[in-house]
């Protein structure tokens, strides 16, 4: 049976094995919670369960790094860069948007399910979540720029209005259970920033 699974494929390195890991992971925290064992895990990854404590110290270390990863932009960046911005204002907005609520219910989902009320502490001190939290930010930013003229509030705070909307419509607890759909965080933003008659 080793023998046969050599064959399939080369070994593994450490790194590789914490990514995968941690890939089959996060459904399972959707699903179980802190309370998800390491048999679950080693099931979903087709590993002996000692493969976890090899690249993890702890269940605990690894669902740490779980909840982690989900902070880090992911496909945020690219998908964000797939938006025309030759679209009218709106339409952009409304692409953005979408972008942002499904990372902000994925991860108040994640949240929830390991029963955290916010992101763990340590987060910050992550120089790739930083940087980039920084690169959605400033691509966010200049999906906004081309219609400055248009704008009351300088774009910077028009994104700082926008993101502040969609991340409280998006969030369960906040909004009361009550969702607010791209159209109507974008038409609140845009009716409050846009000059009249234009």
């Amino acid at each position: 049976m080793t023998e046969q699974r050599r064959g399939r494929a080369r070994p593994m390195s450490p790194e590789e094995r914490r990514e995968a890991l941690i890939t089959v992971t996060r459904p399972l925290l959707y699903q179980h919670g802190r309370a998800v064992t390491t048999r679950l895990i080693a099931e979903a990854a087709d590993v002996a369960e000692g493969t976890i404590f090899r690249v993890f110290s702890s269940k605990d270390e690894l669902v740490d790094a779980t909840i982690a990863r989900a902070f880090e932009p992911g496909d945020v960046l690219q998908r964000l860069d797939e938006i025309d911005r030759g679209l009218p204002l709106r339409d952009r907005l409304l692409a953005m948007t979408a972008v942002l609520q499904q990372r902000f219910l994925a991860i108040f989902g994640l949240m929830r399910a390991v029963g955290a009320v916010g992101p763990p502490a340590h987060l910050h001190d992550r120089p790739e979540i930083v940087h980039g939290l920084e690169e959605v930010r400033r691509r966010l930013l200049a999906l906004i720029e081309p219609d400055a003229d248009r704008l009351r509030l300088p774009p910077e705070q028009v994104l700082h209005v926008w993101r502040l909307l969609t991340f409280a419509g998006s969030h369960q607890e906040i909004a009361d259970g009550d969702l607010l759909t791209p159209d109507q965080i974008v038409d609140t933003v845009l009716r409050g920033v846009e000059r009249s008659g234009d």
